[in-house]
Order: structure tokens, then C-alpha cells, then sequence
């Protein structure tokens, strides 16, 4: 399998942990990816306030040069996923709004390359591929796989198996040998990037998601979003001074978890992480 990486700019700034595993494990599993040349940044959640069209054309463009390569693209952060989704919805749904993005990028979308998710592009590879390749099984780790809000929403444009209680990740976690927690918080939304302008009500909600975590027994959170990372990782000591818990809690990308259970060094990765990360496998 050959995908077009399209790593957006969280991935090669404060999510590179998210990114060096991401593509550590694709060569462990035989997929070869090949990052979009002239890519641009998707807009995120600036542009959508600012304009529909402006929305809708940054990701476009991307989604463009990935056809030109003859690729499906893969979107890792889930923004960025979220938005070519729409871009891609909308130019094959919307005849009207496709002509006005190859206005204004100046190229034509014949619509022949997908968007991907990570979660999606791991849930191709055969399981048998997947338990082979772990060389340090999660033996008693027990994960809240939390997949926020948008990767499963609006369901109509995103691929999720259940937008209330989707299972890719959980699935995963169960073939590197760690037991997927059942807990009712997968999806609920950690405030995004609201936490620059209503960072209380954020707060509030990442102390929600981290206690409903820890009641259900997980010892680690593992997300495939940079920005639930930051607000659950980073903002862990914010939320425990706010509201008085000691909260410790683990915060990894899944595909760190699958590198370190595939032996891969993670070391450099974890590194980064706020909150320390020690994976305690049982004997």
C-alpha cells in the first residue's frame, strides 16, 4: 500500500511525536507513504470562521496534488482529516462549490484520490499482520481509547463505524496485547481549540474526560488528535491546580503505543510529553 502523507502543520511542529511514530509504524507494516510536495495548510478552525470558500479550498488544494501523485491522501491530525473530508464531500457533491475551489486554486479535482484517516488506514492492514510485527506485547495495560468529537462527526462525511461508539482504535489496542477499556467518554468533546478563548469551560471538560478515564481503570489515554492531545496532556497540571485532583494520567498517540509495543524507540517521542509516560506491562 502507497498513500500520499499529508502531515499538516501540527505534525512537523508540536505533534512530532504523532508523525515519527505514525511513519515508524507504517514502514513496520509495509506502507509506504510519500509526503504531498506544495502541500499548505488546511485552515484548521481559522479559516471556517472566516470564510466557507477559504475552508474548502486550503484543503482542496492539498487533496489536488495528492491526485496528481495518483494516491489515496492520509490526514493523521484530525483537523486536517476533518477539513479535506469536507473539501472532498463538497467538491463531490456540490457542482456549484466545486467550480468555485478550482477557481480559486487554479486546478481541477477529478475525484479520484480518497481521504483517509489514520484509524481508517490501520484498519486495512490484516490483523495477523498487525500481531505479528508486536515484539513487546501490552500485556495488562489497560487503554481509554478516546477517538473526541472530530473524527466521527458529522457522520455523513466522516468513515466511523459508530459516531457514539466507534471500535478502530479499540481494536487496535487489543492487537498489541492491551486491554481497551469500556468507558462512556470515547467521543466527548475536549473544547478543541476553544481552550485559547473559553479555557475554563475546557478545562472543565478535559477534567471530565481524565476522571471518567480513571474510573473506568485505564492507565493510559491513547488519541489519534493533536489538539486532544495538548488540552488532556499538556493542560493535566492546569486542570489538577484549577480544580484541586492529581490527576497523572498518560496521554499517547496510538501510534506511539503501536510503536512501542512493535519494539520500536519511543523514547525520543515520549520525551516530549508533559505528562511522563511509563507503560507498565504486567510479567
Amino acid at each position: 500500500m502507497k498513500l500520499a502523507y499529508y502531515p499538516g502543520c501540527s505534525l512537523h511542529s508540536s505533534s512530532k511525536g504523532y508523525s515519527d511514530s505514525f511513519v515508524a509504524v507504517c514502514k513496520k507494516l509495509g506502507i509506504e507513504l510519500e509526503e504531498i510536495p506544495d502541500w499548505v495548510c488546511c485552515g484548521a478552525s481559522s479559516a471556517h470562521s472566516v470564510s466557507h470558500l477559504l475552508s474548502l479550498a486550503l484543503p482542496a488544494h492539498t487533496l489536488v496534488q495528492a491526485e496528481k501523485m495518483g494516491l489515496d491522501m492520509v490526514a493523521p491530525c484530525a483537523a486536517c482529516y476533518q477539513r479535506a473530508k469536507f473539501a472532498e464531500y463538497e467538491m463531490l457533491n456540490n457542482p456549484e462549490m466545486k467550480a468555485k475551489i478550482e477557481q480559486v486554486i487554479e486546478m481541477e479535482y477529478k475525484g479520484k484520490s480518497r481521504v483517509l484517516s489514520v484509524l481508517e488506514v490501520l484498519s486495512m492492514i490484516e490483523e495477523d499482520k498487525i500481531k505479528a510485527a508486536v515484539t513487546r506485547p501490552l500485556t495488562g495495560v489497560k487503554v481509554a481509547c478516546y477517538y473526541g468529537c472530530v473524527l466521527v462527526r458529522p457522520p455523513h462525511i466522516c468513515n466511523v463505524d459508530d459516531p457514539e461508539n466507534p471500535t478502530k482504535m479499540d481494536r487496535i489496542v487489543a492487537l498489541l496485547g492491551g486491554e481497551p477499556v469500556d468507558w462512556p467518554y470515547k467521543t466527548e468533546c475536549c473544547g478543541a481549540s476553544h481552550i485559547f478563548t473559553m479555557k475554563d469551560a475546557c478545562l472543565k471538560l478535559g477534567r471530565d474526560i481524565l476522571q471518567v478515564a480513571k474510573d473506568a481503570g485505564a492507565d493510559i489515554i491513547a488519541v489519534a488528535c493533536p489538539l486532544c492531545h495538548v488540552n488532556l496532556d499538556m493542560r493535566q497540571t492546569q486542570i489538577n491546580k484549577k480544580f484541586g485532583t492529581s490527576f497523572n494520567i498518560p496521554v499517547v498517540y496510538i501510534t506511539e503505543l503501536m510503536a512501542d509495543a512493535m519494539g520500536i524507540d519511543t523514547s525520543d517521542m515520549f520525551r516530549r510529553h508533559f505528562v511522563p509516560v511509563e507503560i507498565k506491562r504486567q510479567a
